[in-house]
């Protein structure tokens, strides 16, 4: 049985003529009477009585009436994917970092969910090295976060690009510094984003490529707790640019600048590569990779 077996019958229904419903169907008379007779031979009975004028048996009304009902059900469900077309709606599991969900990601959601009301997102931070696995394993369903290695499993686009900075407490003896060469980094106590964040690992490549051996104190698992440390002047650290806006504004933290640390680090959306992207998914990723670069630095 087919829906186009359930449109034939219908149509006779109303037309009482096979051949005036395959004018209707844009079907011949003979494939009108082949789609019926399926019908009667997959359900063992007689659905049309044939004699002129044509009309339905007893079992032909039974039957017509489940017939419209499941081509009620279909047509509904055509009109509800057209809608989701029209107005996405469904629900994104989000992976970024601390420093971005809180930095990044408002300005971003209240955007979004003021054009699509009917879209939910639930967000779960991590370390940045975890982004990716949790994309590829399907624990989220987008990422936020550095781009480092490629990956021939998951999709990714750039969205802008972040710096990192030294920075300290304004009481911390640094303070008084605007500049400091790199080589000066070997005698700070730094408190440092722990070895399993791509932030860290940036970090050490600059420091390997100086043969600079750091003096670390403390790790910690994000920027925000990272942040936290220094401002009660425990020690000196290495940030993204962008996580320390509101500090730098606040004046509880400042920036000492190094020259080696201002290569720039993109940060981008990732996805599975193949996945089926529901019609929420498609809306949000468009819209990420459509905003202005500024979009995501401003916090105005």
């Amino acid at each position: 049985m087919n829906i186009s077996q359930l449109e034939t019958l219908l149509t006779i229904s109303k037309t009482m003529s096979f051949r005036k419903a395959g004018e209707l169907l844009n079907l011949t008379q003979p494939a009108v009477s082949a789609q019926i007779k399926s019908l009667e031979e997959e359900f063992n009975t007689i659905l049309i009585d044939r004699n002129q004028p044509v009309t339905l048996t007893d079992h032909g009304k039974v039957f017509l009436e489940h017939a419209e009902q499941i081509l009620a059900i279909v047509e509904e469900l055509k009109q509800k994917m057209s809608d989701l077309n029209d107005n996405p709606q469904g629900h994104i599991v989000l992976g970024t970092t601390a420093s971005i969900a809180v930095q990044v990601l408002p300005r971003v959601l209240s955007y979004f969910q003021n054009q699509y009301p009917l879209i939910k997102t639930t967000i779960h931070t991590m370390p940045s090295a975890q982004v990716m696995s949790a994309v590829d394993n399907g624990t989220v369903d987008i990422g936020i976060t550095y781009l480092s290695e490629k990956s021939p499993t998951i999709s990714s686009s750039t969205l802008y690009y972040d710096t990192f900075e030294l920075i300290a407490a304004p009481e911390n003896p640094l303070s008084q510094f605007d500049y400091i060469t790199i080589e000066q980094l070997q005698n700070i106590p730094l408190i440092m984003l722990s070895p399993d964040t791509l932030g860290r690992r940036f970090v050490e490549q600059i420091f390997r490529e100086h043969r600079i051996q750091p003096n670390i104190v403390m790790e910690l698992s994000s920027s925000e707790e990272v942040k936290r440390m220094v401002e009660i002047n425990l020690g000196a650290a290495i940030v993204s640019k962008l996580s320390i806006e509101h500090e730098l504004k606040l004046g509880t933290l400042k920036i000492i600048r190094v020259e080696d640390l201002q290569a720039t680090h993109p940060v981008g959306v990732v996805y599975k590569s193949g996945r089926y992207l529901n019609s929420a998914m498609q809306q949000f990723l468009s819209d990420l990779k459509g905003m202005p670069e500024y979009q995501f630095m401003s916090t105005e």
